[in-house]
């Protein structure tokens, strides 16, 4: 059976796949990454990190329904507020690496996973197929705090409130039109060669980009600290 998340050195860049159908976020997801991260963060020939998908359709669509209701409808609260604070880590971890996360965006990413997307650095994305779309006004979830601040470092506020007002999917062009993404890519085999390409143009000290992430994203971090535990630990985001 093919491990949840995997990767691989491809010279200085660490090549981290997603390796489910749907790339559907749930507790062995969010372990499986923080374990890759810590990983990867311990090889110091690791100079930069590119997130793809090994299926072609979709990047991540975001929290795994089926768990979640499962485990809502059995009572089973401390594994979901567990859940939540790891995919917190997961994306403070995005943002805290002493090195640029890049997302190589190779199919559809939706909801959480569009927050992933959002977390990481620089966002890579293929024109020819696959949407990013915050469908939450559709199923009445709200976002944490957090969460919209990470989206508001990675889309223009004006862009961001009409993608998250109207739970529009955008492609790959428009998004780059917008700079939500770096670069809009021809197709998966042109993601991956941009990607990689941009990937190893980074060989910058880890203290000094640690500082520098650390430093741009504190306000995330301490909304996560300060804000989100109010919403998270009576659930009332799930209402």
């Amino acid at each position: 059976m093919m491990a949840i998340v995997e990767w691989k050195k491809d010279e200085t860049v660490a090549v981290l796949t997603m390796n489910t159908s749907e790339n559907r976020h749930n507790p062995d997801f969010a372990k499986e990454m923080l374990n890759a991260f810590d990983e990867i963060e311990k090889d110091n020939d690791i100079y930069s990190i590119v997130i793809t998908s090994s299926d072609q359709k979709n990047w991540s669509l975001g929290i795994d329904l089926v768990w979640i209701s499962g485990a809502m409808q059995n009572k089973e609260l401390d594994s979901i507020r567990s859940f939540m604070y790891d995919m917190n880590e997961v994306f403070k971890k995005c943002m805290t690496l002493p090195m640029p996360v890049i997302a190589a965006i190779n199919g559809h990413t939706f909801g959480n996973g569009s927050v992933l997307a959002c977390s990481c650095d620089f966002r890579i994305m293929k024109a020819d197929r696959g949407y990013f779309c915050f469908p939450e006004v559709d199923v009445n979830i709200p976002f944490l705090p957090s969460m919209l601040e990470i989206m508001k470092k990675a889309i223009p506020y004006y862009k961001l409130e009409e993608l998250v007002y109207s739970g529009k999917k955008a492609g790959a062009k428009e998004l780059e039109e917008h700079h939500a993404v770096f670069k809009a890519s021809e197709n998966a085999d042109t993601l991956m060669k941009d990607a990689l390409e941009f990937a190893k143009t980074f060989k910058k000290g880890r203290p000094i980009f640690t500082e520098h992430k650390i430093r741009l994203h504190k306000h995330i971090i301490k909304s996560m600290k300060d804000e989100d535990p109010e919403y998270i630990d009576p659930i009332n985001l799930m209402v």
